[in-house]
């Protein structure tokens, strides 16, 4: 699928493109240009994808071994690369992000999530159990049945990859519900699957508003398992609405990441990890370290060195390869981002840098320019709220055990970081962090291999990793009497 055509899209249902009587705008929040438009799925099309997806669970692809479906995930991750500007180029356009996080780190990432997972297809397997009497008793990890892959807006392509290839390498199959705002790359992604052969009905895609089929398609009585990344809010609304079946879930949710800074850091390494950690992506990151704790001791020289380097980062058009801060996905999101703002101010933090809208010469796009806050107490919204935009709290702490307290000060628990040179000290804070991903001296590092999710109202479940593969198979123990 080219460019042009995934932005007149269609939905993609039993292997085939679909039409729609209304449609979608989708917009470029670079430009605030419409860049064109995507089919509003109705409740019959939700039916019509789930028919497809049972019907190619039970045949064609429960009819494939497990090593066919490895060498089908492997064949469409190296399409995906051999694609990589097309997909970087929709990502940039309809999310914002520069082409370099694009075509450099998602896009590579996402088809090795599909490499990783296609190696472990055919390792997938259950085991025998020595159980007193003459039986034979053993296991067998089937597939869940039918996953509904509900996907924010943030790094569209990835997260729909980190559901996806775990999902088919256990022998699933899916519905893809990708953002509203976001939903290019998902149908690009259904274009390769079927270039490369994967059977009709194993991967479907069906855009829209959550607010007209979310509901419908949670509730589903055909759909299995759900797994959705998005904000917490929203993710309680969706568990709520699933348990009325019993379904299997996995909520990848909000977070509200400490990244503490100990006296004893390297501070040229701290200073560039805590604005990546919340100026990477622009601040719309489910992991940004968007409250940094400083120990009080060097907080004046750390605070002015974060302003100062924040103050040097300006927005750029997405499409320059040159550009490292991009445009907010929406003007409903920079809104939010930008209300954030003027509760920090009024609560009583200091604003040190950035804190306005800006534009890149254009007088056009949802660009914000990266914000610090200083004297930001625990109490305070921005403290305590996720932002999801390049808006940095700072709070100050003394000594470890004050540090451990404010970290876990929150409702979320998705990641933290920790800068120090005693090795000691890392391991006790990070054994002490409430959170399911810790990094020590680095920070937003992600790999295919380690797994991924949150503590508290973080969610539940892990993404990527071996621990994935277990959120989407069910176990089945098996006797057999060998009794004379």
């Amino acid at each position: 699928m080219s460019v042009a055509a995934a932005i007149d899209g269609k939905l993609f249902i039993g292997g085939e493109w679909r039409d729609g009587a209304a449609r979608i705008d989708v917009v470029n929040p670079a430009t605030e240009e419409t860049i064109g438009t995507v089919v509003a799925a109705t409740p019959r099309d939700i039916d019509d994808a789930v028919v497809s997806a049972r019907a190619a669970l039970r045949g064609p692809w429960a009819a494939l071994n497990a090593r066919d479906r490895g060498r089908l995930l492997s064949k469409l991750a190296q399409r995906i690369l051999e694609r990589a500007d097309e997909f970087a180029r929709l990502e940039t356009l309809h999310n914002g992000k520069p082409i370099f996080e694009s075509r450099k780190i998602e896009i590579p990432a996402a088809a090795e999530c599909f490499e990783y997972y296609g190696g472990w297809a055919d390792k997938i397997h259950g085991e025998t159990i020595p159980v007193n009497g003459r039986y034979l008793t053993y296991t067998l990890r089937e597939p869940i049945g039918v996953v509904a892959a509900i996907v924010p807006w943030n790094f569209p392509l990835l997260l729909t990859a980190w559901k996806v290839a775990p999902a088919l390498a256990c022998g699933n199959t899916v519905i893809i519900k990708p953002a509203t705002q976001t939903p290019l790359t998902a149908l690009a992604l259904a274009d390769v699957a079927k270039e490369v052969g994967i059977p009709a009905g194993v991967i479907n895609v069906v855009t829209g508003r959550g607010s007209d089929i979310g509901e419908y398609l949670v509730t589903h009585p055909g759909i299995d398992k759900i797994a959705f990344t998005g904000d917490t809010t929203t993710g309680r609304t969706v568990m709520r609405n699933a348990s009325a079946r019993v379904k299997h879930m996995t909520l990848e949710l909000g977070g509200k990441s400490p990244n503490i800074v100990f006296a004893d850091a390297d501070l040229d390494a701290a200073v560039r990890g805590a604005t990546t950690g919340i100026f990477y992506g622009k601040g719309e990151v489910c992991a940004a370290g968007s409250r940094l704790l400083v120990e009080s001791s060097i907080k004046d020289e750390f605070v002015a060195r974060v302003a100062e380097r924040a103050a040097k980062m300006r927005p750029g058009d997405p499409l320059d390869p040159k550009t490292r801060l991009g445009a907010l996905v929406s003007r409903t999101q920079m809104d939010r981002v930008l209300r954030y703002v003027e509760v920090g101010s009024s609560e009583g933090a200091t604003l040190v840098a950035g804190g306005k809208r800006c534009d890149i010469g254009t007088g056009k796009g949802y660009f914000v320019e990266p914000t610090v806050f200083a004297d930001v107490t625990p109490n305070m919204t921005i403290a305590r709220e996720e932002i999801f935009g390049p808006v940095l709290a700072v709070i100050e702490f003394n000594g470890a055990d004050d540090a451990i307290t404010k970290a876990n000060e929150t409702d979320y628990g998705l990641a933290a970081g920790i800068w120090t040179r005693d090795i000691k000290k890392a391991h006790n804070v990070a054994s002490r962090v409430q959170a399911g991903t810790v990094w020590v001296n680095t920070y937003n590092v992600y790999d295919t291999a380690a797994p991924f999710g949150g503590y508290k109202q973080s969610g539940f479940g892990r993404e990527m990793g071996m621990h994935a593969l277990d959120h989407y198979t069910q176990t089945k123990t098996v006797w057999v009497d060998l009794n004379q």
